[in-house]
């Protein structure tokens, strides 16, 4: 956690922010390892005293998530995971554990996130026809939606490995905090903004996985931090950002309406947002009832998911429309290919979509 970022954001409470309605001021309580502004181990805590919970810093990640105990119930394995193992020790451990255990799923998450955030800086990368890299060009459509300069810090939802963060350091000129709850990944954000290193397993094919790790650098870097938070609990006072993007998040999150609701109230008046979305429905993560579209073929929509979006973000055309947020331009098929592994790539084609909150 950058210093830099703590100062100037201000966090609040996440569990107060949640269950109160109360914006209670973290404070940095104790700090046990930092190096260059970066603190890797500390204790933040909630300034009230009616509540004075703890959130970790872990690996330069605070966790700033409401409910705590249970996310590190859920998570003790990512915190407590080596990553100083040889790729043949990996590969061993791997092969012991087998298919369908998380470990597994770790590193074919890994591989297929990252291949897409950092592949075409790899230099040793057989570069395909489609090309990796198709999530900075989604937060370039998106962006190329908007009119005028980004005021403000930026807030960049479902961050995932990082690498939107950079770009948008870089675009905008401005301080870049990019969220997520997905601890593997924001730990290779945070080597990649730390160490200036890219490195993960790149599968090739089954449980066979290949060590990717080459130098990465952005010119905006030091504008950029990534933190452990739940988007739909965000420790934040309303009206913080200039900017908010959620590149391919809209699918991923249990509530996202809520979500939506989220994103309009971290922006100032006149904020800018930039969402894409495949549209890419999964019961795992969010509930039947909480899909926009994706059902009810039976209905006005038939079923579709754009206009759905387009009416929540139409202030007044729906008893659901998400407040002080309304879209101002959209594309419809933004390519984007995902590598499962050698001989595998889903194509979507992303839903692109660029909102405004008003302005004063």
């Amino acid at each position: 956690m950058r210093r830099l970022h703590f100062d100037a954001l201000r966090p609040v409470c996440p569990r107060c922010r949640l269950e109160r309605q109360v914006e209670n001021p973290l404070r940095l309580a104790e700090v046990l390892r930092e190096d260059a502004g970066h603190i890797i181990e500390g204790v933040l805590h909630c300034s009230d005293p009616e509540c004075y919970l703890e959130y970790p810093i872990v690996d330069g990640i605070p966790l700033l998530v409401a409910n705590l105990r249970q996310f590190i119930a859920d998570n003790v394995h990512h915190l407590t995971a080596r990553d100083d193992l040889s790729e043949t020790i990996e590969g061993m451990l791997g092969d012991g554990a087998g298919p369908g255990t998380g470990f597994d799923a770790t590193r074919q998450q890994l591989s297929t996130y990252t291949w897409d955030h950092y592949a075409d800086l790899d230099p040793d990368e057989p570069q395909p026809e489609f090309g990796p890299g198709a999530v900075t060009r989604c937060l370039a459509h998106g962006l190329e939606l908007l009119d005028g300069k980004v005021e403000g810090p930026v807030l960049d939802l479902g961050c995932a490995v990082g690498r939107t963060a950079f770009a948008l350091a870089d675009i905008t000129h401005q301080p870049v905090l990019g969220l997520d709850i997905n601890l593997p990944m924001l730990r290779v954000a945070q080597r990649a903004l730390r160490s200036g290193v890219v490195r993960y397993p790149r599968r090739r094919v089954g449980i066979v996985y290949d060590r990717r790790e080459f130098p990465v650098r952005f010119p905006a870097s030091d504008q950029v931090d990534f933190w452990a938070c739940d988007a739909l609990a965000l420790p934040f006072v309303p009206g913080s950002f200039g900017l908010a993007s959620a590149i391919n998040v809209l699918d991923c999150v249990n509530s996202p309406r809520d979500f939506l609701n989220a994103m309009g109230q971290m922006l100032r008046a006149g904020g800018s947002a930039v969402l894409t979305t495949p549209y890419d429905w999964s019961p795992a993560a969010t509930p039947l009832a909480g899909w926009i579209g994706g059902h009810s073929q039976r209905g006005p929509g038939r079923g579709a998911a754009e206009p759905f979006l387009k009416t929540l973000l139409t202030p007044g055309a729906h008893p659901y429309s998400v407040d002080g947020l309304h879209m101002v331009g959209e594309l419809a098929d933004v390519p984007w290919h995902a590598r499962l592994h050698d001989r595998s790539t889903v194509a979507y084609r992303v839903h692109t979509v660029a909102a405004k909150t008003p302005g004063d």
